[in-house]
C-alpha cells in the first residue's frame, strides 16, 4: 500500500512538469549502481550523449541458422550496414550460445543487450512465461527458506554467465522481466509482486555477484494508460538506468509519441529512453520528432514482414541513425 501510495504522489506531480521541450531532461550520466565498472560507465555516458541527437539501431537474432545471423544478413545485404546494438536471449536455456555469441558481437565492435523469456522456476522458454504468477512470493524472496534457495540458484544461472562476460569486460544492457505491465508473463501478474521481483534480482546480482557491467533496463509495453499506470510499476531510480517501452503498432502510430512522453516522465528525465521491441521501423523523421535513444526490431517476420529491403536500405543510411561501423571503442574492448 505504501509503494502505490507514494507511485501515484509521484505521478500527480510528474504531470504538473512541463515536457516540452525535450532537452529540459537531461539523464543524470550516472549509473544506479555506484560501483559500476568502467566499460558500463563509458557505455552509458555515451547513450546518454547521444540522446535526444541520434538513435542507435538493433537487432534482435532470431533462430533461423544456428549462428543466428539470419537477420543480420538481411538488413546488410539490403544496407550495406549492421545494426549498433544485437540482442540476445537466455529463452530455451540458452546460455553458452548467447555467451559466445555475445562475446564474438562486443568484438565486432556491437552494443549487446539480453532479455530472458523463462517460466518461473527461471527454466525453459515462452510459453512457460505465460503461466500463472510464482506461487508464494513472500516464501521465494525471503532469505533462509528453501523456496529461497532454489529460486536463487535457478536465477544465478543467467548470473554466472553475465559474470564471465563481466570479467571480459562486457557491458550488457540488461532487460530482465520485460513487458511486466502487459500483465501476461508470470512476474507481470502482480504490481507490487513485480517491485518487489526486480528489487531482488537488482541487490542480488550487484551486491551478492557483483555484476558491475550491467546497465538496468525496465522495459514497459506499449497500451493505452494513464501515467500514473507506469508509476504504479515504476521500482525506482535507484533501481534501473534506462526506461523503455515496446509496441508492435508503429505502422499506425509512428514513433509512440505518447508511450516516449510516459517514459521520461516517470523517471522524472533522468533516464535515457529506448524503444527496445518493434515490427515496423519509425522513419527517421519519426525518431526525430520522437527521441529514443535506440530501437530494437523483434526478429523473424517482424523484421522481414514489416520492412522491405528498401525500408531498411533508408533507415539504416538516414543521417539519425546510428550504426556497427560508427560506434566509438568502449573500454573493455
Amino acid at each position: 500500500m505504501f509503494l502505490k501510495i507514494i507511485s501515484l504522489f509521484l505521478a500527480g506531480l510528474a504531470l504538473l512538469i512541463p515536457l516540452n521541450p525535450l532537452p529540459v531532461f537531461r539523464p543524470s550520466m550516472r549509473l544506479s549502481n555506484p560501483d559500476a565498472d568502467g566499460s558500463a560507465v563509458k557505455l552509458y555516458e555515451y547513450i546518454c550523449s547521444i540522446y535526444g541527437k541520434s538513435v542507435l539501431s538493433g537487432q534482435q537474432e532470431g533462430f533461423g541458422s544456428p549462428a543466428r545471423n539470419d537477420e543480420f544478413d538481411y538488413i546488410y545485404s539490403a544496407s550495406g550496414k549492421y545494426p549498433a546494438v544485437r540482442g540476445f536471449d537466455f529463452v530455451n536455456d540458452d546460455f553458452e550460445g548467447v555467451y559466445t555469441r555475445a562475446s564474438e558481437w562486443w568484438e565486432k565492435g556491437g552494443i549487446v543487450t539480453i532479455c530472458w523469456h523463462c517460466g518461473s522456476n527461471f527454466e525453459l522458454g515462452y510459453s512457460e512465461c505465460l503461466a500463472d504468477g510464482f506461487e508464494n512470493p513472500e516464501l521465494l524472496l525471503t532469505e533462509g527458506t528453501p523456496e529461497n534457495a532454489a529460486f536463487v540458484r535457478n536465477m544465478d544461472r543467467a548470473g554466472e554467465v553475465l559474470g564471465r562476460l563481466r570479467d571480459k569486460g562486457i557491458p550488457v544492457l540488461w532487460r530482465p522481466f520485460h513487458e511486466f505491465n502487459g500483465e501476461w508473463f508470470w512476474w507481470g501478474k502482480d504490481r507490487d509482486g513485480f517491485i518487489k521481483l526486480w528489487r531482488y534480482m537488482y541487490n542480488h546480482f550487484t551486491k551478492d555477484l557483483g555484476l558491475n557491467n550491467l546497465i538496468w533496463v525496465l522495459g514497459y509495453s506499449e497500451r493505452d494508460v494513464e501515467l500514473r499506470d507506469y508509476f504504479m510499476w515504476y521500482p525506482g531510480n535507484g533501481y534501473c538506468d534506462i526506461v523503455g517501452c515496446d509496441s508492435y503498432d508503429t505502422e499506425k502510430d509512428g514513433a509512440e509519441p505518447s508511450q516516449f512522453e510516459k517514459c521520461v516522465r516517470v523517471s522524472f528525465g533522468t533516464k535515457p529512453v529506448i524503444f527496445h521491441e518493434c515490427g515496423h521501423i519509425p522513419d527517421a523523421e519519426q525518431f526525430a520528432g520522437t527521441p529514443w535513444c535506440g530501437f530494437l526490431t523483434w526478429h523473424s517476420q517482424y523484421l522481414y514482414e514489416r520492412n522491405s529491403p528498401e525500408y531498411i536500405r533508408e533507415i539504416y543510411n538516414s543521417e539519425n541513425v546510428i550504426t556497427l561501423d560508427e560506434l566509438p571503442a568502449f573500454e573493455g574492448r
